[in-house]
């Protein structure tokens, strides 16, 4: 799952509002929503993001939330490191061996260390 789709599927859960609805609603098909929830489709285009936020009327820090969880929610990565430090190839290689790996105490950890250093913005 992306932290997009998981804020979908919240947000359509506690207004309780149906995948089909919601779909219709945005012009969509419920598969593609059920897929971008379940994290099977990738980053969502920005008119989707947009669409969601007027579906569900929220605003400011919400919207905000939902504008950087899509950003940050491409479920395959790729880190170009050339130019950079020996170091930040060595980071990224083995952060990509190791992801799958981790537990979620060592995932909250990690994103904690990434938002203390101010480098998730």
């Amino acid at each position: 799952m992306t932290p997009f789709g998981a804020k979908l599927r919240e947000l359509r859960k506690s207004r309780q509002v149906t995948l089909q609805d919601m779909a219709k609603a945005l012009h969509v098909s419920s598969a593609y929503l059920s897929a971008l929830e379940h994290g099977k489709r990738g980053r969502p285009p920005w008119h989707l993001v947009q669409g969601v936020i007027a579906y569900f009327n929220v605003i400011w820090d919400e919207a905000e939330e939902l504008v950087k969880l899509a950003r940050l929610s491409h479920p395959r990565i790729t880190i170009d490191t050339s130019g950079l430090d020996p170091q930040a190839t060595e980071l990224a290689n083995r952060l990509a061996d190791k992801v799958t790996k981790l537990d979620q105490k060592t995932v909250t950890a990690m994103l904690a260390l990434l938002d203390n250093n101010d480098i998730r913005k």
